[in-house]
């Protein structure tokens, strides 16, 4: 009997909408599908329906299987209803205790029972704890009697509870009220330990959550995210304050904006579902019982709330004409969004030139359009990262675009302690943000995007140059027992950042870099990929770990490693880590913060109005006149006709600071200050700098950087065949090219070639960069300017091609370095989705050779290269580039003298 191997993939919603956005009906090879969760209904999820159901209609082998235990059956089935393939459509329900699972009992108790069990007493228990008689007429803010309610809750459980092991959950809706309710347990230390669930929580941390205490009693302070999918062991008891936090658009602030709201009864089933799995429960509900009677069945779907900009043009970029259409496609959603609000998106993505009206009222995406849906982040990440792309930024850019959208940040937060959080973001970034127009969020991307930094210049160069040196096992590791992670865990620690939130960063800076190598736009062409934490050149930090006592240990601190038992902790104490000089950090403050100010006036402006706009160059200019004075509005203007601005009140308001920052201004229409700008440049996305790279080649590009005759050599490395080596030597003195070849006898493949200097028999990249049979190289190096090499790439590539890659570069560092040939240039010549694939630049990055330039490669003038690399996206490229690297020293200042060690090798 033959078994039937199945396979299981995981993988989230998400993933699942862009396969089906790029591949279309080919992303589907699956015989049965399973969505879990999809009472949550978000955007993700819903669009991953909707896109399904179109391809069951075209599939009849694929089964569709959804998972939920509080979402509204009834709807789903009437949903899928017109599939029209004759068949049923099936519910399944599990049954309690079925299999050998044990189903715990629940029980449900409400604010008249809670008062009764505390023997408190109420004239009116839903105006004192719930602002009204009905959630229609109560706001679902927090007030301290909750807090203080939830406090009593807590002890009148843990006093009559015998078993230690069952902990609390309680639900509660914000950072701020997280933060209150352990304000208040803090005093109760040696009873509780509380856990902390929350998205800026880092994941190693919200682990420890599940760690069953037998000597306190475990309390866990979770904001909504811990309603479903997490099983935390032993919850005998959840404190539901039936309040959340919902995220929204702000057609008035023109952004995501947020509010408290009551949660709906699927919501709250979902809560009381935490417990009752690994031991009885009990469901405390801060709501009376009539209260919660009047909450809506389900909640509201994302679909309904947001602005729709991205997944309007993620829509438009599908592969598929199938599901390509936002109108038709999304009005056949389970809650299709309002037309009006499908219409003002793709008004916005036509105003900003991401599409385009195309024929019988669809619309098409630009390239700039698919550029920005390429990006794994938010629209308004991703805009900023091609704005500071056109400034020759790009990289800048990339980093603070994830850190927009990044939770938890890399500076440590600590929980229930703001003014330490404040204190070492100043550590990293303290610019003057009143003058440079920055807000508090653009403020704190700027802090961590200069921790991120510090942490690559001072730690992970410092691991670079190990690896570097330990190549040949120079130089003796301090401790060999404590691994490159260890030691990372407890520098960030000593300097105050989360190493998971740094490491996310690099992750997803990566893979924005290999989308934008696949599309090859002028904005990676003219950008200095250079990181500015080389500049000071003289920076150097030196760690002065110094054990401070502290009575205010963070509530997620005491089962870290550098912390002790008595409050003792670690610290650097080498502050600022980052001074104002360092990293550049004035100038890309100054340019996030007129981005910033740039993308408020693009997304937000009508498209419609008509605008007094001047052209200069590629920037477009918004000009607004002369601003009313404040005072004179207010009667107070005492200089006359010697002020600066108007007196007349047709003329515009002063500037809101606030609408012109990433958070908006809350007051809307209301508010006195105007949300127009001052004249500002406006980076147009129809110039140069936005368009993908002229696909034209030319010689001159690449004989720019080949040594004059008087100059020194050009070195080919590993031209087998001396293909190349033939067609170079036509422009350039065929006695200043040196070639090597593993072949033996390269007179053969060219009998009639013109150049002399060819070392032979040499396998690369160790003989012909470093040693062969224990001889030093023959290759002068100290008259080589520039280095050539056209990689050998298989069509089938895997690790043997990165392996090799590495060898190269850290071959070529230890040649470079130890020589100190800092001035030469590297030029790797391949296929740009080759490069992309085999992640070059990062594998570069770790040797110290930064990409300093890139352009087509002229196979007419220097040789066909043979690769080819299929691609069927839409405006993806696929060619041959010239990739020019070069090498920056670490400097010895912060490192020493490695370069002596290094040579003692070389010439040993």
């Amino acid at each position: 009997m033959s078994l039937v191997k199945s396979k299981i993939i995981f993988k989230t919603a998400g993933v699942l909408l862009d396969e089906m956005l790029e591949k279309g009906l080919k992303a589907l090879k699956y015989k049965v599908i399973i969505l879990d969760e999809v009472h949550e209904r978000s955007v993700e999820s819903d669009l991953v329906l909707v896109c399904v159901k179109q391809f069951l209609l075209k599939n009849s082998d694929l089964r569709l299987v959804l998972m939920s235990a509080t979402a509204d059956i009834s709807r789903y089935r009437e949903y899928f209803r017109d599939l029209g393939r004759g068949e049923r459509i099936e519910v399944l329900a599990i049954p309690p205790g079925s299999g050998k699972v044990t189903m715990f009992q629940h029980k449900v108790s409400y604010l008249e029972q809670i008062m009764e069990l505390l023997g408190m007493k109420s004239e009116n228990l839903s105006l004192e704890y719930c602002s009204g008689s009905s959630p229609m007429m109560a706001m679902a803010d927090f007030k301290p009697e909750v807090h203080k309610l939830i406090h009593n809750l807590v002890l009148q459980i843990h006093n009559n509870e015998a078993d230690i092991e069952k902990s609390i959950l309680v639900f509660l809706p914000t950072y701020y009220a997280l933060e209150q309710q352990w304000f208040i347990l803090k005093p109760f230390s040696d009873l509780f330990k509380v856990h902390i669930l929350h998205r800026s929580v880092d994941t190693e941390q919200a682990l420890k959550a599940m760690r069953i205490w037998k000597s306190h009693r475990k309390i866990i302070l979770a904001t909504n995210m811990a309603e479903s999918s997490v099983t935390i062991p032993k919850v005998g008891y959840v404190i539901d304050s039936c309040r959340s936090l919902q995220v929204f658009w702000d057609n008035n602030r023109k952004t995501d904006s947020a509010e408290l709201i009551w949660v709906s009864k699927s919501q709250a089933d979902q809560r009381k579902g935490r417990t009752g799995r690994t031991c009885d429960g009990h469901v405390y509900r801060l709501v009376t019982g009539s209260f919660y009677g009047q909450l809506d069945d389900f909640e509201c779907p994302a679909i309904l709330k947001l602005s729709l900009r991205q997944q309007v043009l993620l829509i438009c970029c599908a592969e598929s004409k199938f599901i390509s259409d936002p109108k038709a496609l999304l009005q056949k959603a389970m809650d299709p969004p309002d037309r009006d609000v499908i219409d003002d998106a793709l008004d916005l993505l036509v105003h900003m030139h991401a599409l385009e009206k195309a024929s019988r009222g669809r619309h098409e995406p630009t390239f700039y359009g698919r550029l920005l849906a390429s990006f794994s982040l938010s629209f308004d990440a991703s805009v900023l990262i091609l704005k500071f792309g056109s400034k020759g930024m790009l990289r800048e850019g990339i980093l603070l675009g994830i850190l927009m959208d990044l939770q938890p940040l890399p500076i440590l937060r600590p929980f229930g302690r703001e003014h330490r959080f404040l204190e070492y973001t100043c550590n990293y970034y303290n610019g003057d943000n009143k003058n440079i127009g920055l807000g508090k969020k653009e403020a704190l991307c700027m802090g961590n995007l200069c921790a991120y930094e510090f942490w690559q210049r001072v730690f992970k160069d410092k691991c670079r140059l190990d690896r570097v040196k330990n190549i040949w096992k120079i130089d003796e590791v301090e401790d060999k027992t404590i691994s490159i992670s260890k030691m990372e865990e407890e520098w960030c620690s000593f300097h105050n950042l989360v190493k998971p939130a740094l490491q996310q960063v690099t992750e997803t800076y990566e893979e924005i870099l290999n989308s934008l190598h696949r599309f090859r736009p002028m904005v990676l062409v003219i950008s200095n990929n250079l990181p500015p934490y080389y500049e000071p050149h003289e920076f150097r930090h030196t760690c002065h770990l110094k054990c401070e006592q502290s009575d205010d240990i963070d509530a997620l601190d005491f089962d870290d490693e550098h912390v002790d038992l008595d409050g003792e902790s670690r610290m650097c104490t080498a502050v600022p880590f980052v001074g104002s000089k360092d990293f550049q950090t004035d100038i890309v403050a100054r340019i996030f913060a007129s981005i910033v100010k740039e993308m408020r006036i693009q997304l937000t402006q009508d498209p419609s109005s008509e605008q007094k706009i001047s052209s200069y160059g590629n920037e477009r200019y918004v000009d607004r006149g002369v601003s009313l004075c404040r005072f004179f509005a207010s009667g107070l203007c005492n200089r006359g006709s010697h002020c600066l601005f108007s007196h007349s009140l047709q003329a515009k308001k002063p500037v809101c600071k606030f609408f012109f920052s990433l958070k908006g201004c809350r007051n809307g229409g209301s508010c006195y200050f105007s949300h127009d700008s001052d004249s500002l440049a406006i980076s147009d996305p129809e110039s140069g700098s936005y368009c993908q790279e002229d696909e034209g080649s030319d010689v001159e590009s690449l004989m720019r950087y080949f040594p004059s005759s008087s100059e020194g050599y050009l070195l080919v490395l590993d031209d087998i065949d001396l293909h190349f080596s033939s067609y170079i030597c036509q422009y350039i003195d065929a006695s200043r090219i040196i070639s090597t070849t593993s072949e033996t006898n390269p007179s053969i493949l060219h009998p009639s070639l013109k150049v002399t200097n060819i070392l032979c028999g040499l396998s690369h990249p160790y003989e012909t960069i470093l040693f062969k049979a224990g001889r030093s190289s023959e290759v002068p190096w100290n008259e080589v300017k520039c280095v050539l090499w056209f990689p050998i790439i298989d069509s089938e590539y895997g690790d043997e091609q990165k392996h090799l890659m590495q060898n190269f570069f850290i071959y070529m560092a230890i040649r470079l370095l130890a020589d100190a040939l800092h001035e030469v240039q590297v030029i790797l010549t391949m296929n740009n989705i080759r490069f992309s694939q085999i992640q070059v630049e990062p594998i570069a990055r770790d040797s110290f050779f930064f990409l300093e330039d890139s352009f087509p490669f002229d196979e007419s003038s220097f040789g066909e290269l043979f690769d080819v690399v299929t691609v069927k996206r839409p405006l993806l490229v696929s060619k041959p580039v010239s990739y020019v690297f070069k090498l920056h020293p670490p400097t010895d200042i912060q490192y020493g003298n490695y370069r002596n060690l290094l040579r003692q090798h070389l010439y040993i």
